[in-house]
C-alpha cells in the first residue's frame, strides 16, 4: 500500500486545490456567505494569511502562508470543509463509505498542495488563481469575477482592472491553451 506524503513544512507558503465530490453542483458560490464565515472563524482559532483565493461553484485554489513554528494546513482544510458541511442542509446522497466513516458527500476526501518554492512559483500560482474564472468560462475578464482575491489586488494597485483579459487566439496565457 502506497502511502501519501504531504509537504510539512512550518511557516511555508502552499497552493491548495479543493474540490466538491460532485463537480456538476455549485455549492460553494450558491452558499458563499457561508464559506467565508467559515474560513473566517477557522483563521480566528489557527491562524494563516490568505494570499490568494478564488473561490467556483465546484472547487477553490488558494494560496496560504503559515506562521512560523506552524506547517498544520491539513487540520485547517479539515475544519473548513467540516464547518462548511454542517452548515448545509442535508440533501445529498450517501455511499456506505461515507457513512461507515460519519462524512458528508459534499467533498472531495482528499486536496492538492503545493509547497511555494520561490518567488516566481508564487507570482506564477497567484496569476493561475486569478486567472482561472476565465479558464472556466465564468467572465470574459478576471476582474468581472466577483468570487476572487483580485479585487484585493487591484484596490493595492498590483493588478490593473484589464488584467488576465485575453483577445481570442492570443495562445496562451498562465500556463493554459
Amino acid at each position: 500500500m502506497m502511502r501519501y506524503r504531504r509537504a510539512d513544512v512550518a511557516g511555508a507558503t502552499y497552493f491548495f486545490t479543493v474540490n466538491l465530490l460532485d463537480r456538476q453542483q455549485s455549492l460553494l458560490t450558491d452558499h458563499i456567505s457561508s464559506l467565508r464565515r467559515c474560513v473566517h472563524n477557522v483563521k480566528q482559532r489557527h491562524p494563516f494569511s490568505i494570499d490568494a483565493m478564488v473561490i467556483l461553484p465546484d472547487h477553490l485554489h488558494g494560496v496560504w502562508t503559515l506562521p512560523d513554528g506552524d506547517a498544520d494546513f491539513s487540520k485547517r482544510w479539515m475544519l473548513i470543509k467540516s464547518a462548511f458541511s454542517r452548515s448545509l442542509p442535508k440533501t445529498e446522497k450517501l455511499k456506505s463509505s461515507r457513512i461507515k466513516k460519519r462524512e458528508r458527500g459534499i467533498w472531495q476526501r482528499r486536496f492538492w498542495e503545493h509547497l511555494i518554492r520561490n518567488e516566481a512559483d508564487y507570482e506564477r500560482h497567484v496569476d493561475y488563481i486569478h486567472y482561472n474564472p476565465v479558464k472556466h468560462g465564468y467572465v470574459d475578464r478576471a476582474a468581472d469575477w466577483p468570487y476572487s482575491s483580485i479585487h484585493r489586488y487591484m484596490r493595492e494597485g498590483l493588478l490593473k482592472p484589464d488584467w488576465g483579459f485575453v483577445v481570442p487566439g492570443d495562445g496562451e496565457i498562465f500556463g493554459e491553451r
